[in-house]
C-alpha cells in the first residue's frame, strides 16, 4: 500500500469513528428525554376544565416582582438622575468592575491619571493636569474636585451621558460650588459627544460664594438635535484663570416623577404587580439609615455585594414611593448580616409611620439567602435559628401585625437548614423563603441545545413536588401553617443558547414556573420574579425603557387576575427528562401543553393560562368549559411568542416579543391552535 493510500484509509477510519461517535452521542441525548406514546399524535388534545371540590385561592402575591440595586436596577434606570458618581468619590467600584469599564471606555485611563475619579474626563485632555481631588473639604461624601482654569482658555471636565430627547428636552440640574480664585461664573452645558465645539444647550451660575453653596439651573434642547439612542456630554468649565471646587452634580429631565423615570413607572404600574420585594443580596451590608434625610447629604458607599455604587439617594422613602405610584404593597427584606434585631425593629417602625394607613401589617423578610457565605456576615447554620428569632422578637415588638418570612434553604438543600429554622416556636415566623436563580448547565455530557432547553423548561414541573415537601417538614415540625414564599426566581443560560431571562425561552420559563405556583398556590403564597428592573423584567438602556420578554408573561398573568384554582383534566402528551440540569436532573411525565384555569377576581370569566413548551410543533386542543357556564359573547386571546426561543428585545427593537391579543366569537368547546414555544392566556365570558 502506498503512502497515499494508507493516509486515504486512516482518514476514513477517523471519519467512520467520529459519525458513529456522533450518533451515539446524540443517541445519548435522545435517551435521557423521553416522550409519551401519543407526543407524535395530530388528534386534538382534549382539556376539561371544571370546578373544583374544595375551593383553592390563588393569591395575588402570587405575581410580585423584585427590586435591587444591581446593574442599573436603580441607578440608571429607575432613578432618573443620569450622572453617575455624582461627588467625585474614590473607591465606589470594585476591581473588576472599574476593568470591565476601562475596557469599554479606554479614554477613562487618561482621564484617571489626571486626577478625575471614575467617570469623570477633561473636557481637553491636552490641556494637562488642571484638576485635583480634594478630601476633607465637600460638600457631599468625603471628596470634592477642583478646577483650574487658564489665562484665556476654557478648563472644564465633562461626563458622557443618555438623556431622554425623545421624550423630554427639558433638563434640571444642580450642583454645589466653592469659589477659590479669580471670576465667579461657571458654564454648564451640553455638547455633542466627542464633539467640545458643538453645544446644544447652555447655561452658567454665578459662583462666586467662598463657602459650599448649591447652584440650581436648567438645560434645554431644541427639537431632533439629538438622534435616538445619541449620548452627549455634560460639561461643567471655567475659564480666564478661575479655580473652584465642585461636589454633588445631578441632572434629571424636568418630567421626573419624584426623582424617578416617568416610562419606567408606567411599565411598572402596568405591570400590575401587588408587592414589590427590596431585597438581595446587597441587604446583608444595607444600613437603612444610609438612605434617608436630605437627599444632598446623603452619603455615597460601595454596594459591596456586587461592587457598584450606592449613592443612597434612592431609599426608603423613594421605594415607598415608588410602591405607591405603582399600587403595589412594600415587601422589604431586614439586615440579618452586618445588622441588629433592634436596627430591623428600628425599621419597621420607620416604615409603618411613612405607608399608607400607618397601620403595619406589611410583610418583612428575615435577611437574603443567609446559607450562602457570599451574604456579608452570614450566620451560621448553627446560629441562623438564633438570629432569625431575635430579629422576629424586636420587629414583632414594634409591630405584632407583622408577618415574617424566615429565610429557607433552596430547593436542592433546604432540608437540614430550614430544620434549623423549624426549632423556633410556632408563630416567630409566617413563611419560608426559598430561591430558584439557576442556569441551564446539565448532568448529560455532549448535550445539545434542545436537550439543555427541554430540561431548563422542565424545571418549574419538577419545582412541584420540592415545594410540597418544604411545607410537609414545616408541617411535620409543628408549623402547620407556614407556607413557602418564592422571593426569587429566574432562569440564565450561561452559554446564551437557551432560556434566559432576556430571550424568549426566558418567557417559557416565566410562564411554566407561574402555572407552576398558581397549581401549588396551597403551598405557595408569595413569588417575587427577579426583578421589576433588569433580568426578566423592564431595561433601560442609552435612555430607552422596554420589557424583556418574561415581563410581558408576568404582565398579562398578573392583568388577568386569577383568584380561584378551577380543575383541570388533560390528555397533552408529556417528556420526561433524565441526566438534566444539574440542581434538578430527574423529572417525570412534563406536559407539553401546560394548562391552569382560573376564576378572574370579578367573576366573569374564566381564564386559561397556557404553556406550549413544544419548540416546533403548534399543538391543537378541544377545551370544554361546558360545565362552568358559560355565556355567549367574545373570547379574548392573548399570545406571546416569536420565531426563536433566543429572539430577545433591546433599546434597537424594544418589541420583537410582546403580546398579540384578538378576539373571536364563542361557539361551543374552545378550539384553539396553539403555536409552537408560545405563552397563551384565554378569557372566555361566564355567566353572572
Amino acid at each position: 500500500m502506498t503512502s497515499s493510500a494508507r493516509n486515504i484509509s486512516l482518514i476514513c477510519i477517523v471519519s467512520l469513528f467520529l459519525v458513529t461517535l456522533s450518533a451515539a452521542l446524540a443517541g445519548n441525548a435522545r435517551a435521557q428525554m423521553t416522550e409519551s406514546s401519543t407526543s407524535s399524535s395530530d388528534a386534538p388534545i382534549k382539556i376539561r376544565v371544571t370546578r373544583p371540590a374544595r375551593p383553592q385561592e390563588i393569591p395575588p402575591t402570587l405575581f410580585g416582582s423584585f427590586l435591587e440595586p444591581i446593574g442599573h436596577s436603580t441607578y440608571g434606570g429607575l432613578w432618573a438622575d443620569v450622572i453617575e458618581n455624582p461627588s467625585f468619590e474614590e473607591g465606589l467600584w470594585s476591581a473588576g468592575n472599574v476593568e470591565n469599564m476601562l475596557r469599554q471606555h479606554p479614554e477613562l485611563r487618561r482621564a484617571s491619571s489626571l486626577g478625575l475619579p471614575l467617570p469623570w474626563q477633561p473636557l481637553d485632555p491636552s490641556q494637562g493636569n488642571r484638576y485635583s481631588p480634594v478630601r476633607g473639604d465637600a460638600a457631599n461624601s468625603a471628596q470634592s474636585i477642583l478646577i483650574m482654569s487658564l489665562p484665556g482658555k476654557e478648563v472644564g471636565i465633562l461626563q458622557e451621558v443618555y438623556v431622554p430627547a425623545q421624550r423630554e428636552l427639558s433638563y434640571r440640574g444642580g450642583l454645589w460650588l466653592k469659589h477659590v480664585r479669580g471670576q465667579g461664573p461657571v458654564s454648564i452645558t451640553l455638547r455633542r459627544h466627542a464633539h467640545p465645539d458643538q453645544t446644544l444647550a447652555s447655561t452658567t451660575v454665578d459662583a462666586s460664594s467662598t463657602n459650599w453653596t448649591k447652584y440650581s439651573f436648567q438645560l434645554e434642547l431644541k427639537p431632533n438635535q439629538l438622534a435616538p439612542l445619541e449620548p452627549v456630554d455634560l460639561v461643567i468649565s471655567l475659564s480666564d484663570d478661575a479655580r473652584a471646587l465642585v461636589d454633588n452634580v445631578s441632572l434629571n429631565p424636568a418630567d421626573a416623577i419624584d426623582g424617578m423615570d416617568p416610562d419606567v413607572i408606567a411599565m411598572a404600574r402596568d405591570l400590575h404587580s401587588p408587592v414589590v420585594r427590596f431585597g438581595g443580596n446587597f441587604t446583608s451590608a444595607y444600613d437603612w439609615n444610609d438612605g434617608v434625610g436630605p437627599i444632598d447629604k446623603r452619603v455615597s458607599k460601595v454596594n459591596l455585594s456586587w461592587g457598584i455604587p450606592e449613592y443612597n439617594t434612592f431609599g426608603t422613602d423613594e421605594f415607598l414611593r415608588f410602591c405607591e405610584l405603582i399600587h403595589a404593597q412594600p415587601q422589604i427584606a431586614l439586615n440579618l448580616g452586618t445588622g441588629t434585631p433592634q436596627q430591623a425593629a428600628d425599621w419597621v417602625t420607620y416604615v409603618d409611620k411613612h405607608w399608607a394607613d400607618h397601620k403595619g401589617g406589611l410583610l418583612w423578610e428575615m435577611g437574603n439567602e443567609l446559607w450562602g457565605d457570599f451574604q456579608v456576615g452570614y450566620p451560621s447554620q448553627q446560629r441562623i435559628a438564633d438570629v432569625t428569632l431575635a430579629t422576629s422578637q424586636a420587629v414583632r415588638k414594634a409591630d405584632p401585625s407583622s408577618r415574617l418570612i424566615a429565610t429557607g434553604g433552596d430547593e436542592d438543600f433546604f432540608h437540614d437548614w430550614n430544620a434549623q429554622q423549624l426549632k423556633n416556636s410556632v408563630g416567630s415566623f409566617n413563611f419560608l423563603s426559598t430561591h430558584f436563580v439557576v442556569n441551564d448547565s446539565v448532568q448529560l455530557p455532549h448535550a445539545s441545545s434542545e436537550f439543555r432547553t427541554m430540561a431548563a423548561l422542565a424545571l418549574p414541573w419538577g419545582l412541584a413536588e420540592r415545594m410540597h415537601a418544604i411545607k410537609q417538614q414545616a408541617a411535620a415540625a409543628g408549623h402547620k401553617d407556614v407556607n413557602v414564599a418564592f422571593t426569587e426566581w429566574l432562569m440564565i443560560s450561561d452559554t446564551r443558547t437557551g432560556p434566559h431571562f432576556s430571550n424568549m425561552g426566558g418567557a417559557l420559563f416565566a410562564g411554566g414556573f407561574l402555572n407552576m405556583v398558581m397549581r401549588n398556590s396551597d403551598v405557595v403564597s408569595i413569588s417575587d420574579m427577579t426583578g421589576i428592573l433588569e433580568f426578566g423584567g423592564i431595561w433601560k438602556k442609552r435612555q430607552q425603557v422596554y420589557g424583556a420578554p418574561a415581563y410581558w408573561v408576568l404582565r398579562t398573568y398578573a392583568s388577568a387576575e386569577p383568584t380561584m384554582l378551577f380543575s383541570v383534566e388533560s390528555n397533552a402528551p408529556t417528556y420526561s427528562i433524565a441526566k438534566g440540569v444539574m440542581r434538578l436532573p430527574e423529572i417525570s411525565d412534563v406536559p407539553y401543553l401546560d394548562i391552569v384555569a382560573a376564576q378572574s377576581k370579578d367573576r366573569s370569566k374564566v381564564l386559561l393560562f397556557c404553556v406550549n413548551r413544544h419548540l416546533t410543533r403548534a399543538l391543537k386542543a378541544t377545551i370544554d368549559v361546558s360545565s362552568l357556564g358559560i355565556a355567549s359573547g367574545a373570547v379574548k386571546i392573548t399570545t406571546i411568542a416569536s420565531e426563536s426561543i433566543l429572539t430577545e428585545n433591546d433599546e434597537e427593537d424594544p418589541q420583537r416579543v410582546a403580546p398579540v391579543t384578538h378576539t373571536r366569537q364563542l361557539a361551543g368547546d374552545v378550539d384553539y391552535t396553539f403555536p409552537n414555544a408560545s405563552i397563551t392566556v384565554i378569557e372566555i365570558p361566564l355567566k353572572h
